[in-house]
Formats: structure tokens, sequence, C-alpha cells
């Protein structure tokens, strides 16, 4: 004889339901001091999402922005208003992110971080080029004054 068994299924919690409305009721217990009733798991994780999001924003600017100087570089009879004003864009965006959250300079003095988006750049380079990506150098060729100041 076959019995069947039904396990219950445990509610998802408002985090897992409506992640806005969980926001608002988080902000409400800050506001009030009700430190007891906040998701202190969920708003930890939050948190640390937030602080990678904010460095791979800095690092997705770097790594366009190393690419057009690579571009501009080792491909000058392609020069374009383009790539320039890509390039000025960029150096604009991060410096924006750097004035707003100074701790992300730490990034820039992290040879692994900076080693990990030349890389793409590197690679991105040689695929929009065409050129094959021993063209460009293994290590970067621009100091980073030359990279974010021009």
């Amino acid at each position: 004889m076959n019995v069947l068994t039904v396990t219950p299924v445990a509610p998802r919690s408002l985090y897992d339901r409506d992640f806005l409305a969980w926001l608002e009721e988080q902000q409400q217990h800050l506001r009030s001091g009700n430190w007891t009733q906040l998701d202190r798991e969920n708003l930890l994780e939050e948190l640390e999402a937030l602080g990678r999001s904010e460095q791979r924003e800095v690092g997705s600017y770097f790594q366009v922005l190393v690419m057009h100087l690579l571009k501009w570089e080792y491909q000058p009879d392609n020069r374009s208003r383009s790539w320039e004003t890509t390039i000025v864009n960029c150096r604009d965006q991060i410096q924006d992110c750097l004035e707003d959250m100074p701790s992300l300079n730490r990034n820039f003095q992290d040879a692994a971080w900076l080693e990990k988006y030349y890389r793409r750049a590197r690679r991105e380079a040689a695929k929009e080029t065409g050129l094959p990506i021993d063209r460009f150098p293994e290590i970067c060729p621009f100091t980073l004054e030359q990279i974010l100041q021009g």
C-alpha cells in the first residue's frame, strides 16, 4: 500500500515575496529604532551585494576605458571621435564613482584587481579590432595616471 506523504511548504518571507515591500519594512524598523524586528541576515546580504555592485560598476568603466586606450594606441589609423568620447566619458564616470565613494580608490591599489580588468580589456580590444591578442601587451602598457587622467 502506497501512502502519500504531504510535506508542508513553509510560507515565503516578505523578502522572497515582495522585495520593495521588504525594503520599506526594513526602513520603517530602522527609523523607529525597532532593532529586534530587522531582518539582519537579508540586510547583511543586500549590503554586501551593494558593495560588490559598486565595485563592479567602477571595474566595468575601467575595463571599457582601458579597451579604448588600447584601441587608440594600437590602431591609430582607426581613431575616431566615438573612441575619444568613450575615453572621456569613462574617465568622468570613474571620477564620479570615486567622489561618491572614496573607498573605491583601494581597488586601484590592488594589483590583482587591475590585472583582472586589464586582461578583460585586452581580450575585448582584440575582439573589437580583429587584431591578434598577442598584438596587445600582456602587462598593461599604461600607468594608472595615464589611464585615469590622460
